[in-house]
């Protein structure tokens, strides 16, 4: 299919008790440079206000009869867009005002094999520390390979619309979450190439606390490993599970025994292979602490740092703890 000088997009958002952000989602998008557009929102089912915000734009609403998760939200608002190009974003992601143009750009110059994906901004809507350090991470991880991406992530999602109907969509079966990898990896085995464009980019809305952070570390890894094991590449380098940040959680347990030998020992010389340890896994992350630095400063940088190194692993331990538990013994996802 050739496009046309100016492709028509087709914004899908799917949206669940999203109350909170849909209307600035919404805003963010109508404010758009580009105006060769439509906005394809499909409800699924959600009990709060979210209806009424919606209705105040003039977005095409649809609405399922039945909880359906975000991929079939996705696949509705797919099967009831007008589109030359499909550009899949969340209902807490704001669009820049250059964020379409710079879609339609990438498209025309990209061949008609190629899915694009864009990224966060490195600073989020609501710029709290945790926040912020989600927002860093997720952009440095995606845009580290812009070639050869092992996914691209549904935040920002850009496909031409017979690509998608050729795919078959999302999977509805699919796990709650990572249904974006998996359809990643199924365009793939299809013989589509996948690119990275960090310039295009949409703002998040985290409103993340410790607690949300942790959890949030928590929720992935036990999905992402639970998707991993049955993959077989556990350990392959994909996006925000990149070998050095694996490598950061298996070194922070492994000082953490470093430590506990030289307490029951009372043997310090535990400390020299843990100090060795830690300048590894700094060095080896170098690059995503120059980003943290970069965006927020040297005082940012070294709370970052220490987040990322002593506390968030054990959140992903815990995850990736409770997918082998919940696969060795039959437990549901």
């Amino acid at each position: 299919m050739n496009l046309p000088a100016t492709p028509f997009i087709s914004v899908i958002i799917p949206n669940h008790n999203g109350e909170k952000t849909i209307g600035l989602c919404l805003e963010a998008a109508y404010n758009s440079d580009f105006n060769n557009f439509e906005i394809v929102v499909v409800d699924d089912c959600s009990v709060d206000g979210s209806i009424a915000i919606i209705a105040q734009y003039p977005c095409k609403l649809i609405r399922l009869s039945e909880h359906g998760g975000a991929s079939k939200a996705r696949n509705t608002g797919a099967e009831n867009s007008r589109g030359d190009i499909l550009f899949f974003i969340d209902a807490d992601c704001l669009l820049q005002p250059d964020t379409l143009a710079k879609a339609a750009s990438a498209s025309m110059k990209s061949g008609p094999e190629v899915v694009i994906g864009g990224t966060y901004t490195w600073l989020p809507y609501d710029q709290n520390f945790f926040s912020i350090f989600q927002s860093v991470y997720i952009h440095y991880s995606e845009t580290k390979n812009v070639q050869d991406p092992d996914y691209i992530a549904t935040h920002a999602m850009l496909l031409r619309a017979d690509i998608f109907k050729r795919s078959g969509g999302f999977n509805e079966e699919f796990m709650p979450i990572l249904e974006d990898v998996e359809f990643s990896h199924r365009l793939k085995r299809m013989g589509y190439r996948l690119r990275m464009d960090s310039g295009i980019q949409v703002q998040h809305i985290f409103n993340f606390t410790l607690a949300k952070s942790l959890r949030n570390g928590i929720r992935k890894t036990k999905y992402w490993s639970i998707y991993s094991l049955k993959n077989k590449d556990l350990l392959s380098d994909s996006g925000t599970a990149s070998q050095e940040f694996k490598f950061n959680v298996l070194s922070c347990f492994a000082n953490l025994v470093f430590l506990l030998l030289g307490l029951l020992l009372h043997n310090w010389i535990f400390v020299v292979p843990s100090l060795l340890l830690y300048g590894t896994n700094l060095y080896l992350n170098r690059h995503l602490i120059r980003a943290f630095h970069k965006t927020d400063g040297p005082s940012f940088a070294i709370s970052a740092v220490l987040y990322y190194t002593f506390l968030y692993p054990f959140a992903v331990g815990i995850g990736a703890f409770s997918a082998i538990f919940s696969q060795h013994f039959g437990f549901r996802a």
